[in-house]
């Protein structure tokens, strides 16, 4: 009989999973992994931000996500500075923000290694709450933005020119990013939190020949990686977030193995 923290461990693991398929796919189609990967490192001023004002932390890294999520969508309209380079600052301060914040705290004391390559297996009830509603929402919106999002990621001058609200669709989209990113660090961490998303998604879009199938493709195969990553750290002792991400990325390079037919989507341009 499967113990209640690996039975933990799995559903957690695969409602990220399903909800990562879908953002992923954008998040691989639009060039926005380094975007992911900014967010992740604001993991720790939430943390600070959670124990300052005595909130849980789950939902002061989501609060601070989406901060940050507002302020690098209003970075992108200016035109000082390339968008890598600020989201190379803004990630960068943010996580150096958060330790020096915590090191201020010395009452309080902290696991960084399951911030930065996360504790599967130690999510409660209560993780998996936060996880499965902050995921319902994410697809609930996602789906509620899919077509205007998919013209806009095909073609956003044209999709100006159609009447789509090209910067409250980017703006939406970016805060739901923010959201499913918060609850993915108790999964695999911050360090590794971009690798569930653009993975699968990546390896899913060799063989998906629309949007919508490479989206739940992108989902299943996130949910093998999870699978096995957890089998594989049960049977040799690994950490089970990092073993996840060898699961995905040896999907994926087992994917490139098989032959494919046309062209990968949104290959040109976008």
């Amino acid at each position: 009989m499967i113990d209640n923290f690996l039975l933990r461990a799995l559903l957690g693991g695969l409602g990220i999973a399903l909800v990562a398929g879908p953002f992923g796919s954008f998040v691989v189609w639009r060039r926005l992994a380094y975007f992911g990967d900014t967010l992740a490192h604001s993991a720790l001023l939430g943390v600070a931000l959670g124990f300052i004002l005595h909130i849980n932390l789950t939902l002061g890294i989501i609060v601070i996500c989406q901060l940050l999520a507002i302020l690098l969508f209003l970075s992108q309209r200016q035109r000082q500075l390339a968008s890598d380079t600020m989201l190379g600052i803004f990630a960068h301060g943010a996580l150096s923000l958060g330790l020096v914040a915590l090191a201020f705290m010395k009452d309080v004391r902290i696991d960084l290694v399951a911030y930065l390559f996360g504790d599967i297996l130690a999510i409660s009830n209560s993780d998996l709450g936060w996880i499965f509603a902050a995921g319902g929402i994410a697809l609930a919106g996602l789906l509620w933005l899919w077509k205007p999002l998919l013209a806009i990621t095909i073609h956003e001058d044209l999709a100006r020119v159609e009447g789509i609200p090209v910067d409250r669709i980017n703006w939406m989209f970016l805060g739901l990013i923010a959201l499913i990113v918060a609850v993915m660090m108790k999964v695999v961490g911050m360090l590794l939190v971009t690798a569930l998303l653009i993975i699968p998604a990546a390896t899913a879009r060799r063989f998906a020949g629309n949007p919508e199938i490479m989206a739940v493709l992108a989902s299943l195969i996130g949910c093998l990686a999870v699978c096995a990553g957890l089998y594989g750290s049960f049977q040799w002792d690994t950490p089970t977030g990092p073993t996840i991400v060898v699961a995905a990325c040896l999907i994926f390079i087992v994917g490139l193995l098989v032959p494919r037919k046309g062209a990968l989507l949104f290959s040109k341009g976008r």
